[in-house]
C-alpha cells in the first residue's frame, strides 16, 4: 500500500462521518428476538432510515422518493431503469435492454453513465471512483436491494460530490432479528435464469446474513453467426452484527463483505436505421468478440452508538473494481477514414458502403484501411474512506433544533491500461492480422477528498426551517504513465462551500408546503485543465405534499439555473470524439425547469379486493442561454434556446394493481416523449430524434400460503420495440417482449 493509503488508514482512527444509510426493518417476523437485540435493531433502523414508511405526512424539506421492498417485489425488476421510471424527475438513456450499465440523470442532468448523480449503496459511495472517474461502469445488482431512495434539490445537499442533480441510495437486506430465509428461482425468455437465496439469524448478541444471487441470459440480440449475446452475473454478500449495548447506550457493530462478477457479450456497435426496421435485434459480425468482464469487491465496517438525545454512525469502507471491456473501436483508416457512427448514419454512401460490408461480414477485409480495431479498455479502480454522522436534538430559547453533521475522508483512483489489436474479416470471422498489441492509454487519476455537511432544522410552530452547508475539499492528480510521456502530469486543488436553505410548512395533519434553494456542483476530472470550469448551479424548488392515509400526492416545481454546463467526450457518450476522447467541454449557462407530480391511492373493492393505483408525471424543458460553437459531438453549433439532448419533455408512468388474499396483479404503463440525439447544428446527429414510445409491463403473483408463491411477469407486454438511442455507434433497441415464471419460498 502506498504512502497516501497509509495516511488514510491512520485517519481511520479519527471520529469522522457517515451520510445517512437508508435501512429498513423486515416485516412479518415469525418469532421475537431477545429484548436487547430487538431494541438495538429498532433504534438503528429508525435512526438510519431516511424516508419514513408511516401513513403520516412526511415533513422533510426537499424532494425525496422511496421505493420500498413491497414495490420492488411486486414486479421483481432486475433492471434499475424500469424501477426508476416510477420516480418523477428522472431522465434515462437506455442502452442494452437489461440495465447492465445504466445512464441515469435527474432534472435534466446528462444521464451518461449516471456520472452526474451521487450513487450510493447503504449510504456509501458505490461508483468505481466517484471523484476521479464517476462514470458508473459498475452498478449494483438490483435483485439484492430491498429499497431505493431518490433525493433531488436541497434534500441531496448532504450527499456529494455531485449535488447539481441529486442522489440515489440503494439499500441491501438487513440482518434479521430472528431466523429467516428465502429461495427464489425463475426462468424466462432468451435463456433467462435467476436463482436467489438468503438466510440470516440473530442468536443472543450475534447476528448474521448470507445472500447469494445468480442471474444469466442468452441475450435477445442476434449475431449473424448465431453466437451468444447475453450475460452472466453473480453476487455474494455476507453481514455479521454484534450487539454491544450496555449502561444505557445502544451500540451495534456490523461487518459487510461482498463479491460480484459479470461477463457480458455486450458491444457499443448498433445498427443502421434501415437494418433496425428489418430486424431491431440484429448484431453485426464485427462485434462477435466483444466482451465485458469485471469483478467488484467490497468491505464495509459500521459502528452505531445512540443515547437519548443523539446518535453517531461511523463507517469504514473499501471498494475495488477491475474491468476489461474488449470491443470494436472502429477501423484502422488511412486512405479513407470513417467513424462507425458516420458509417451507420449513411451506409449508402459510396465510401461508407465499403466499411459497412466489412462490418456485416458481407465482404472480407481487402484494404489496409478496412482492418477492424478492437480495443480492450482495461481499468483498475479503488474507492476507500471513513465517514461519520452525528444526529442530535436540543432546545435553545424555546426552539427545537435537529442538528445533523457529517464528515467523510475519501480516496479513489482509476488506472487505465487500454490496448488495441487489429483484425481482418475473413469468411465471416474475425482473424488477427498478426500485428502486436498496441498500448493506447496508460494513465492514472487519483483524488484525496474531505467532505463535510452541517444541517440544522429549527421548529417554529408549524414551520420547519433547515439551514445547511456542504464543504468539498480535494486534491487531484493526473499522470500519463506512457514511457514517452513521463513528465505529462497535472495536480489540482479544489475548495468550495455549497449553502442551502429549505423549509416545510404544515397546514394540518394531511397537507403542507415545501420550498428550497441550494447550490449545485459537479467537479472536473483530474486530467482536465484548470481552464475547464466546474459545473455549478443554483437550484430552486417549491411544492406541496398531501397524505390522508389512503391518498398520497406530491407536486414540485423546480428550476435549475446552471451557471456553467460541463460535458465529457467518451466512447459511450459520443462515438465521434476523435482526438477529443476523455476531454471535457464548457457549455455556459443553461436553464432547466419543470414540474414533478406523483400520486397514489388504494381503492377498496367488493369481496376483499383492493386496487392500488399510482400516477407519476414529469414535465422538463431546457434551453442554452448563449450562442457558441463546440467540438463536443452532442452540441456542435449552439444557438440560444436550443434544448439539451436525451431529455424528454413529458414522461408518464401509471401503475394499476389488483389484489386479494392470494392474488396480486399489476400493470405498469409508461410513456416517454421524443428526445433529441444532439443539441445544435453541424454535428453528425443534428436534427435526429428518438421517437416517443409507450411500454406496458405486467406481473401476477399467487400466494400458496405455507408452500410459497408463484409469480409470472411479462416485460414489454405489447412487444413494442423502438430505438432508444443511436449512441455510441448506431441504433439500439429496447428490450422485446420477455416472459418470466418463478417460484419463491420463504422460511
Amino acid at each position: 500500500m502506498n504512502t497516501n493509503n497509509n495516511k488514510l488508514q491512520i485517519t481511520l482512527a479519527l471520529v469522522t462521518a457517515l451520510f445517512v444509510d437508508s435501512t429498513f426493518a423486515q416485516d412479518n417476523k415469525e418469532s421475537e428476538p431477545k429484548e436487547n437485540v430487538k431494541k438495538t435493531t429498532t433504534e438503528l433502523v429508525e435512526r438510519l432510515q431516511i424516508i419514513g414508511h408511516s401513513d403520516k405526512l412526511r415533513k422533510e424539506a426537499g424532494s425525496a422518493t422511496l421505493i420500498s421492498e413491497v414495490e420492488l417485489e411486486k414486479f421483481k425488476f432486475d433492471d434499475i431503469n424500469r424501477i426508476l421510471y416510477n420516480v418523477p424527475g428522472v431522465n434515462i438513456r437506455e442502452e442494452d435492454g437489461y440495465g447492465l450499465r445504466p445512464n441515469i440523470g435527474f432534472r435534466g442532468a446528462t444521464p451518461e453513465r449516471s456520472k452526474k448523480i451521487t450513487v450510493m449503496e447503504d449510504g456509501i459511495l458505490i461508483g468505481p471512483a466517484p471523484y476521479s472517474a464517476p462514470a458508473a461502469y459498475y452498478f449494483p445488482m438490483m435483485s439484492k436491494m430491498t429499497a431505493l431512495e431518490v433525493f433531488k434539490g436541497p434534500a441531496a445537499i448532504k450527499y456529494g460530490p455531485n449535488t447539481v442533480a441529486g442522489a440515489l441510495n440503494m439499500t441491501t437486506r438487513q440482518v434479521p432479528d430472528s431466523a429467516e430465509g428465502m429461495i427464489d428461482l425463475a426462468s424466462g425468455s432468451d435463456g433467462l435464469f435467476k436463482s436467489k437465496m438468503y438466510f440470516g439469524d440473530t442468536i443472543n448478541n450475534f447476528g448474521y446474513l448470507v445472500e447469494g444471487i445468480h442471474l444469466q441470459a442468452d441475450g435477445f440480440k442476434e449475431l449473424d453467426n448465431g453466437a451468444n449475446t447475453g450475460f452472466n452475473k453473480n453476487d455474494l454478500m455476507t453481514k455479521f452484527q454484534y450487539n454491544l449495548s450496555r449502561n444505557g447506550l445502544t451500540q451495534l457493530v456490523e461487518l459487510k463483505l461482498s463479491l460480484a462478477t459479470e461477463k457480458s457479450d455486450e458491444t457499443y456497435l448498433g445498427l443502421s436505421d434501415l437494418d433496425f426496421s428489418e430486424n431491431p435485434n440484429r448484431r453485426y459480425l464485427a462485434s462477435q468478440n466483444d466482451l465485458m468482464d469485471w469483478d467488484h469487491k467490497q468491505v464495509q465496517l459500521t459502528h452505531f452508538i445512540a443515547a437519548e438525545r443523539f446518535d453517531i454512525t461511523t463507517r469504514v469502507y473499501r471498494n475495488e473494481f477491475t474491468r476489461s471491456w474488449n470491443k470494436i473501436n472502429g477501423f484502422k483508416g488511412g486512405l479513407f477514414n470513417r467513424d462507425l457512427q458516420e458509417i451507420l448514419k449513411n451506409p449508402e454512401d459510396e465510401v461508407n458502403a465499403l466499411f459497412y460490408e466489412v462490418l456485416t461480414g458481407e465482404r472480407d477485409t481487402i484494404q489496409e484501411y478496412e482492418k477492424i480495431v478492437l480495443g480492450d479498455n482495461y481499468r483498475e479502480y479503488y474507492s476507500q474512506g471513513i465517514q461519520s454522522e452525528l444526529q442530535a436534538s436540543y432546545s435553545v430559547l424555546g426552539l427545537e433544533h435537529k442538528f445533523n453533521v457529517g464528515v467523510r475522508i475519501h480516496q479513489d483512483q482509476i488506472n487505465r491500461k487500454h490496448t488495441e489489436d487489429t483484425f481482418l474479416m475473413r469468411d465471416a470471422q474475425l482473424v488477427s492480422d498478426g500485428s502486436s498489441t498496441v498500448s493506447t492509454t496508460t494513465n492514472l487519476e487519483k483524488t484525496d477528498a474531505t467532505a463535510l455537511f452541517l444541517k440544522d432544522t429549527i421548529s417554529l410552530n408549524d414551520l420547519e426551517i433547515t439551514l445547511g452547508v456542504r464543504g468539498e475539499f480535494f486534491d487531484s492528480l493526473y499522470q500519463n504513465q506512457a514511457v514517452d510521456k513521463e513528465n505529462d502530469w497535472l495536480k489540482k486543488e479544489t475548495s468550495l462551500w455549497l449553502p442551502s436553505i429549505s423549509g416545510f410548512y404544515t397546514f394540518n395533519d394531511n397537507a403542507g408546503l415545501l420550498f428550497g434553494i441550494h447550490e449545485g456542483f459537479v467537479p472536473t476530472s483530474p486530467q482536465e485543465s484548470p481552464l475547464i470550469e466546474i459545473e455549478n448551479s443554483i437550484n430552486y424548488e417549491f411544492g406541496g405534499r398531501f397524505n390522508n392515509g389512503n391518498t398520497k400526492a406530491e407536486l414540485i416545481v423546480f428550476y435549475n439555473d446552471i451557471k456553467n454546463l460541463k460535458e465529457g467526450c467518451s466512447f459511450s457518450a459520443a462515438a465521434s470524439c476523435g482526438d477529443s476522447l476523455d476531454e471535457e467541454f464548457n457549455g455556459g449557462e443553461v436553464d432547466v425547469y419543470g414540474v414533478e407530480f406523483s400520486a397514489s391511492r388504494n381503492y377498496r373493492l367488493a369481496n376483499g379486493w383492493n386496487a392500488p393505483v399510482s400516477f407519476v408525471y414529469t414535465y422538463t424543458t431546457s434551453e442554452f442561454k448563449n450562442d457558441f460553437h463546440s467540438d463536443f459531438p452532442m452540441w456542435g453549433t449552439i444557438e440560444q434556446g436550443d434544448h439539451l439532448p436525451y431529455l424528454p419533455q413529458n414522461q408518464v408512468t401509471v401503475n394499476v394493481g389488483l389484489l386479494s388474499n392470494n392474488w396480486e396483479m399489476g400493470v405498469i404503463a409508461r410513456y416517454i416523449d421524443e428526445m433529441q440525439e444532439a443539441s445544435g447544428d453541424n454535428v453528425l446527429l443534428s436534427d435526429v430524434v428518438i421517437e416517443s414510445y409507450t411500454v406496458f409491463d405486467f406481473s401476477a403473483t399467487y400466494d400458496l400460503d405455507t408452500y410459497g408463491l408463484v409469480y409470472f411477469k411479462v416485460d414489454n407486454l405489447l412487444d413494442n420495440q423502438v430505438i432508444v438511442s443511436r449512441r455510441p455507434y448506431g441504433a439500439r433497441p429496447s428490450k422485446p417482449q420477455q416472459f418470466q415464471l418463478g417460484y419463491q419460498y420463504r422460511f
